[in-house]
């Protein structure tokens, strides 16, 4: 019963800003997040002692105990006191795992610091470098925690003094990658040093854990923990030397508190201008400013509905009070407020500026939405995109063995869609497939498992596809697409944006319902458009591909402007070549010939001649597939590293880089998403199963053009298409 003591406690903290930290732990897979998130439940008296470190309590989805892996961000609010001080820590645990990393791309935003846990014996990896790039991208302040010094004694049986060189060596490393992106002004501040107490140390696991100065106060020196696990005394170092403590002093010393963060945070990640109202209060973590909620994840509850999470950058979110959501353009009504306690979502009576909020009622909420207190709803500008680093490039199709069950399984990933914005369901209009894409195999697998979890209904999925996209290489010519009556033409013309454009995009800092006029300044200024064109963005797809109109003064062509958009946005989802999706194209109108009667001009006329018109305009681009390619970094000991480059190179890998750190040999390649399936297996066989192994999605490339007919013709085969590439005339006949 202590629990509802502790939600009254920390409800009236949370009201005092100087008192609350917002934090999260961000680490590579398997480096001990989730058993470190359990010691500091332990230490906030939610979790018994005897279960800590075992019980993964953040991992409350049945598959992750299952897994030992965390899949989705969790939330909690802990009490700690520090110098006889109550404070409040809202705690984010995220997940390690590369195909999950869009959790963590979200719960950064409500986040001013972050825990990275680096494994002792791993040191720094592959996704322990993409976390600090994302965390510093978004302003957080990262601290680092160095898990499992155990493996260090009992694997390694290194000695004190050899010890203290490896978390000199991580250290080091760390740093390194605060040196590389953090901007100029934390450059320096926000590197960690041992003896400000600003890096930790410890086991998980065991539940012990030091910082330099309490190993200091305390009088500890390592042969001291040495001497403990050799004579099996490791209860004792938990006991003595708790690792929360080490943990949440080290958070409250140097995380800053809501207020001091928003003001360095809220010029990066807000846009608008800070000498308003809404501004200023945002700057100051204003309680009694405008309420301003970015929300950064939506679960659907079954009993409750949506749930909104998200961080109050001003005002008080109150039950009952209407807002606006900005990228919903819709009004809503709060109808509850709650903080997390891990699993359980218990409801209070307000959350002030500077803390995490769990929101009932907002069901067109979606992760990235900016809620506002209705009265500001004119005034209020959205946060920046959230950018992720990964996309959807793995495809299964799925249906249910049971035909009447479709209705239910539609509308199951519907659900889950909106909960995992990497998460794409596309059904395919030709064939009847329902295909869901994910980041990766394993993505996907877990997906359908919580789809089986909550629907019962039992599935047949394909074995996993990669979906490729299409482009062009040049220039195509104009065509002219005339309407099934004849009556309307339309004129195009498509090229290939260059890759500044599609930067600006991949970044979200030119998008579809952007200020035209601010966004023809980016164009212009960072990616050298031209004015005219960059004025006359008609639309941006989701596929990056961009429609601009070049007519001036023709007759109707307002009454069809939002028809041809759909008509572009229909022909860009299936390409000429496979029907895969088109990506980073401009497709330009220049003339257009249009009937005087609307009743001649409707979409079944006008969609049609769209689709012919840009179809035609591609084939004569020079198209081409994209393939999606990931990054692995591989690390292997130097007498195993000719395996490696083997495994690499059967599968069309491309070695960036090679370096050697003592016995170790880091192998930095590119790799074809499509050659991946296999490969962790492959690499353990050939290494004697010494290779560590991680990769991140690393952009799209052409396949090669000796390749390119047999795969675009496989993929028609798959999909039931005729088994020849369509030619100009199949579009734009005689």
């Amino acid at each position: 019963m202590v629990r509802y003591k502790q939600v009254s406690d920390i409800a009236k903290i949370m009201k005092n800003v100087e008192q609350v930290r917002n934090i999260g732990t961000l680490a590579h897979v398997d480096h001990g997040k989730t058993t470190t998130s359990d010691s500091l439940l332990m230490g906030a008296g939610i979790l018994s002692p005897k279960v800590a470190g075992q019980a993964l309590a953040l991992d409350y989805v049945e598959i992750e105990q299952l897994r030992q892996m965390t899949v989705k961000a969790a939330n909690v609010s802990l009490y700690h006191e520090w110098e006889g001080k109550p404070y409040v820590i809202n705690l984010v645990d995220t997940p390690g795992h590369i195909d999950f990393t869009s959790h963590v791309t979200r719960s950064l935003r409500m986040m001013d610091g972050g825990i990275v846990v680096v494994d002792a014996v791993e040191g720094v990896m592959t996704q322990t470098e993409t976390v600090v790039r994302q965390a510093l991208a978004e302003y957080v302040r990262p601290l680092l925690y160095i898990n499992k010094v155990d493996r260090l004694i009992k694997e390694l049986r290194l000695e004190p003094r050899e010890i203290q060189q490896r978390f000199i060596e991580i250290v080091k490393e760390f740093n390194a990658l605060i040196d590389l992106y953090a901007d100029k002004e934390f450059r320096d501040k926000w590197k960690v040093d041992f003896a400000k107490g600003q890096v930790a140390f410890g086991s998980a696991l065991h539940k012990w854990g030091l910082t330099v100065p309490i190993a200091m106060k305390k009088g500890v020196k390592f042969d001291y923990i040495v001497d403990a696990y050799m004579h099996d005394e490791k209860d004792k170092l938990a006991q003595d030397f708790p690792l929360y403590v080490a943990l949440l002093d080290m958070v409250v010393e140097h995380i800053p508190n809501p207020r001091e963060a928003q003001k360095y945070r809220v010029p990066k990640l807000w846009k608008g201008d800070l000498n308003s109202e809404i501004g200023k209060a945002m700057l100051e973590c204003d309680p009694d400013g405008p309420t301003v909620v970015a929300v950064s994840k939506i679960n659907i509850d079954p009993h409750a509905g949506h749930v909104a999470t998200g961080r109050v950058f001003s005002g008080t979110v109150r039950e009952g009070e209407e807002v606006y959501l900005l990228n919903a353009k819709d009004t809503a009504r709060v109808l509850q407020v709650g903080i997390y306690m891990g699993p359980y979502r218990e409801k209070i009576e307000e959350v002030s500026a500077g803390n995490i909020v769990a929101m009932l009622g907002l069901d067109k909420a979606r992760a990235g939405e900016t809620v506002v207190d209705s009265k500001y709803k004119d005034v209020m500008m959205p946060f920046e995109h959230l950018a992720y680093v990964a996309e959807p490039v793995v495809t299964v199709a799925i249906e249910p063995k049971k035909s009447g069950d479709l209705p239910k399984l539609v509308d199951a990933l519907r659900k889950l869609a909106i909960e995992d914005p990497t998460l794409k369901v596309y059904i395919n209009q030709e064939t009847g497939e329902y295909l869901l894409s994910g980041v990766g195999t394993l993505h996907l697998e877990i997906t359908l498992w919580d789809l089986k979890q909550r629907t019962g209904i039992d599935i047949v999925t394909s074995p996993p596809i990669v979906r490729y996209r299409e482009t062009i290489r040049e220039k195509g010519q104009v065509f002219e697409g005339k309407s099934p009556n004849k009556h309307n033409k339309l004129y195009f013309y498509a090229e290939p944006l260059n890759e500044e454009t599609i930067k600006l995009m991949q970044e979200g800092k030119v998008f579809a319902d952007q200020d035209w006029r601010e966004r023809a300044q980016i164009l212009r200024e960072y990616a050298g458009w031209d004015t005219d064109e960059a004025r006359n963005i008609w639309d941006i797809d989701e596929n990056f591909n961009i429609i601009v109109n070049k007519t001036s003064g023709l007759q109707y062509l307002r009454e069809v402007k939002d028809t041809i958009i759909q008509g572009f946005r229909w022909t860009m989802e299936a390409g000429p070549l496979a029907q895969e999706p088109v990506r980073g194209v401009k497709v330009v109108l220049v003339d257009a010939v249009l009937h005087e009667d609307p009743a001649h001009r409707g979409p079944a006329q006008i969609m049609p001649a769209t689709k012919n018109s840009i179809m035609a305009t591609l084939l004569s681009g020079k198209p081409t597939l994209l393939e999606p390619i990931l990054k692995v970094d591989v690390k292997v000991p130097s007498q195993q590293v000719s395996g490696v480059l083997t495994v690499l190179n059967r599968h069309r890998g491309k070695i960036i880089s090679m370096e050697e750190k003592g016995m170790v040999m880091r192998v930095l390649a590119e790799l074809p998403v499509s050659e991946s399936f296999n490969i962790a297996d492959e690499l353990r066989e050939a290494t004697q199963g010494r290779a560590f192994f991680a990769y991140e999605f690393y952009k799209w490339a052409p396949v090669p053009s000796s390749q390119l007919e047999q795969i675009a013709l496989a993929i028609r085969e798959r999909k039931g298409l005729p088994k020849k590439l369509p030619t100009i005339e199949d579009f734009v006949g005689p």
